[in-house]
């Protein structure tokens, strides 16, 4: 009877010391924090829809408004935050942790592209550049031609029709983002019960932005 107590207790033990390891590598950390980048002005400055995910996993998040952000990690695991026209950064969250939650405050970098070499010659003297100044042709057909160019609505088809640069496809890009999980399990309202949306068609209309041009 003895025997059969004792092998009960150590049985129950062992269990209990392989449980109590085990939850101890498994325990969830509450990751959370800020990710800032440098304004004009060399201080730091909040920078929203940064991505931030567990490499190797489908857990991550994206900074709010305020480059807050938060999600669920375990001791070990590496976290990768990434923007566009931002480095890529990844972090590792301790092992050791004493606590279950873990604060970071990440400070992005701008990718910096090196163009190709530009030598740019001055006028090879003052009298040079005097000869080719006076000698500029300002008759009134190229100022037609520029007044032309500068019309109301010239310029209203260069704006419609010019490609965006980077800084304006990133930011598209992130709206884009922002308005698909935002509306993630829903169906997306229709602009047909936008008053706005109707405001702007009606302008359209009588501008005439609809008429076949020749």
């Amino acid at each position: 009877m003895k025997s059969q107590i004792l092998i009960f207790l150590l049985t129950f033990c062992t269990g209990w010391v392989l449980g109590q390891t085990k939850d101890e590598q498994v325990k969830v950390v509450e990751f959370s924090g800020k990710v800032v980048y440098e304004d004009q002005n060399g201080d730091p400055a909040p920078l929203p829809y940064t991505n931030v995910v567990v490499v190797g996993t489908n857990r991550g998040t994206y900074t709010d408004f305020d480059g807050f952000f938060t999600l669920v990690a375990l001791p070990g695991e590496l976290v990768e935050f990434s923007r566009i026209g931002y480095q890529t950064v990844e972090i590792k969250i301790p092992e050791n942790l004493i606590t279950d939650r873990y604060t970071w405050v990440q400070i992005m970098t701008e990718n910096e592209y090196i163009l190709p070499e530009a030598i740019i010659m001055p006028w090879p003297s003052k009298e040079h550049f005097k000869h080719e100044f006076l000698a500029i042709d300002i008759s009134n057909e190229l100022r037609d031609r520029a007044m032309a160019n500068l019309a109301e609505e010239r310029m209203r088809e260069l704006r419609d029709h010019m490609p965006a640069d980077g800084r304006e496809a990133s930011a598209m890009v992130i709206r884009e983002q922002a308005r698909n999980y935002i509306y993630t399990g829903q169906t997306k309202p229709m602009n047909i019960f936008n008053p706005i949306a109707w405001k702007n068609f009606v302008e359209a209309w009588r501008r005439g932005d609809f008429k076949r041009k020749k």
